[in-house]
């Protein structure tokens, strides 16, 4: 990993919650999937909609805008209308801080 960039306290993301965060301008998700941190582009790659406003299930986030379904494990498409994956970051976890990659 290059350069890792601080992005969020552990402390902030409870099992299972998404939230979004800005690193160098770049609108990033954050996920803690049963304990595992992964961090993906926030903005849903059909419409632009921020995907940190929608619903995460297991490791499903969906976006509020247009019903389209991501895997946060992976970033790929689990349904439309977008057909494009997210794009996924490194993790390293500091401490209790979250870093990522970009």
């Amino acid at each position: 990993m290059s350069s890792p960039k601080f992005a969020s306290e552990i402390s902030r993301l409870p099992k299972n919650k998404m939230i979004g965060v800005k690193v160098e301008n770049i609108d990033v998700l954050i996920a803690n999937l049963d304990g595992k941190i992964v961090a993906l582009s926030n903005i849903c790659t059909h419409a632009g909609c921020r995907l940190s406003g929608g619903t995460l299930t297991g490791t499903i986030a969906e976006c509020p805008c247009h019903g389209s379904r991501f895997d946060l494990l992976t970033g790929e498409v689990r349904d439309g209308p977008t057909a494009r994956p997210l794009r996924k970051y490194e993790v390293l976890i500091e401490g209790e801080r979250i870093m990522i990659g970009l």
